[in-house]
């Protein structure tokens, strides 16, 4: 098999490589520019230089691809990103996905998969949802129900079979959301807000990389939610991480507050529930997420950070 990845360097792309080259596929990755390159590389995969939103610049480079991945994403890591720094994110779930399904058309691959998120289809209410949820977004995650459209649309009308897979949310010890979290916990500055009460389903970076593999490897067409086992109530999910972090238990303030502080945007996010499961996909393909919950997969990214001193862990241990 042959697997042509976009998004190839990104915290989830380096793992599509890997976990691909290691199930014996070749692996090609879209670079932009030489540091892509050697990401890649330093990865195991090969690398071809090329403009995501050229289908005939992708399709050169993608040339005998069996399977696309869409896993290019430009997401904002600021604490309080303004509207405009999500331009980008959204060229590339609307030009990017056009231009990669044109490729898988011109290509003859067999499949695409398109990353995509949970939450384009959480409910207001904040109850439990699936993959038959009607999409309910917000101008973020908007273009995301677009993107997944656009994908089996052009799907069906191509003649390739399309897997769009929602993740979670997104953890590893080198995810800079991870990474900002920890900071935070570490220096008492993010907060259990409000009641507290959200749901959270997580999935690690890695069983998310394996499930994109399981995907490729499978012949199904459909949309999937990449979770893991065991949905966190937000504030048992701080105290415990604030806990492993060997750092004092997170303050609880109010949500008035809370957006004075941090902005409505991070506030409305971190209090919405994304109660789904992974019910679906693990009865479709098989799989099972090496981490099944927040707690071992946390336990490897505290692990990984003792062994660069992030945050001063080693010593602490020490």
């Amino acid at each position: 098999m042959k697997v042509f990845i976009a998004g190839a360097t990104g915290v989830l792309g380096r793992r599509l490589v890997k976990q691909f080259r290691d199930r014996g596929a070749e692996v090609v990755g879209l670079a932009r520019n030489p540091q892509n390159e050697t990401i890649i590389h330093a990865s195991g995969g090969q690398s071809r230089s090329g403009d995501l939103f050229h289908a005939d610049s992708l399709a050169r480079a993608a040339e005998g691809a069996d399977v696309i991945v869409h896993a290019a994403t430009a997401i904002p890591t600021g604490d309080r990103p303004q509207p405009k720094e999500w331009q980008t994110n959204d060229r590339i779930r609307h030009e990017g996905t056009r231009a990669l399904a044109e490729c898988a058309a011109r290509t003859g691959a067999k499949k695409l998969l398109v990353q995509s998120i949970t939450w384009v289809a959480r409910p207001a209410d904040h109850g439990a949802f699936n993959e038959d949820s009607p999409f309910h977004t917000d101008p973020i995650s908007q273009s995301a129900a677009e993107m997944e459209t656009i994908a089996r649309e052009s799907g069906e009308r191509r003649g390739f079979r399309v897997a769009v897979l929602r993740c979670g949310l997104f953890y590893a010890a080198d995810a800079a959301h991870t990474r900002h979290f920890g900071e935070a916990l570490a220096s008492r500055k993010l907060p259990i807000m409000g009641k507290g009460d959200a749901v959270w389903s997580w999935i690690h970076v890695d069983d998310a990389a394996s499930a994109f593999v399981a995907a490729a490897e499978g012949k199904k067409s459909g949309v999937w939610h990449i979770v893991d086992n065991e949905a966190v109530i937000s504030g048992d999910y701080l105290r415990y991480f604030a806990e492993r972090l060997g750092a004092p238990e997170p303050r609880q303030v109010p949500i008035w507050l809370a957006r004075l502080l941090a902005g409505s945007a991070a506030v409305d996010f971190l209090t919405v529930s994304t109660r789904t499961s992974n019910e679906r996909f693990r009865r479709d393909f098989g799989w099972a997420p090496r981490f099944p919950s927040y707690k071992e997969g946390l336990a490897e990214v505290i692990s990984s950070w003792r062994t660069e001193n992030f945050l001063g862990l080693r010593s602490k241990a020490a």
